[in-house]
């Protein structure tokens, strides 16, 4: 006679390991708060954008919107890294992993180039690029992340679609050149280190 526990270990009985570590992941990333889940899953030049894009955020809206935007974008970041590292995406949604990657590094070259030639900036063209980006992520997800971690998603990417926060983002003698400055040069150095 078996015990409980040496049946829900046998194969098929509907025990997965794997499963439940992953789960597990989930829920304890969902306890953590942003600054520790920032130092154990995000490299420093990546943290560096995001320190600034916070005080960015802070000093156009409030350190409240400021606070809530880095918490689901990190969250969000951990998650589908979390996801990718467990092997749990298919081969369409390696394929849509890479579709958002190459998207992305477009959007953050547009962003460099905005912010480094006078009179490129173009809002439509950043929304529409910022837009794709969610619609790419969005299905990449759809079968792995919760509705609410989805309406995080949409949540972020609306922030940055805000006209008016781009418009002063990329306005030539701005109040936010100098931070403008600094996330261009960690965006390079991040697709120097093979990261964006």
């Amino acid at each position: 006679m078996t015990s409980h526990t040496d049946e829900v270990a046998e194969p098929g009985a509907g025990f997965d390991s794997r499963g439940m570590g992953l789960r597990i992941q989930k829920k304890l990333l969902g306890k953590m708060s942003s600054k520790s889940i920032a130092k154990h899953f995000i490299d420093e030049t990546t943290s560096k954008v995001l320190d600034t894009t916070y005080k960015i955020i802070k000093e156009y809206s409030n350190k409240k919107d400021a606070e809530k935007m880095m918490k689901y974008l990190i969250k969000i970041v951990v998650k589908v890294g979390i996801l990718y590292r467990n092997d749990q995406f298919n081969s369409d949604e390696l394929a849509m992993a890479e579709s958002f990657k190459k998207k992305f590094h477009s959007l953050a070259m547009t962003v460099i180039s905005f912010h480094e030639v006078e009179f490129t900036y173009d809002s439509g063209f950043l929304k529409s690029s910022i837009e794709e980006c969610r619609q790419l992520l969005h299905t990449l997800i759809d079968r792995h992340l919760t509705d609410k971690t989805k309406g995080r998603v949409d949540y972020v990417f609306q922030s940055f679609c805000d006209e008016n926060l781009m418009d002063v983002i990329f306005a030539p003698e701005g109040k936010f050149r100098d931070l403008m400055a600094n996330i261009v040069i960690n965006l390079r150095k991040m697709m120097d280190e093979g990261n964006l």
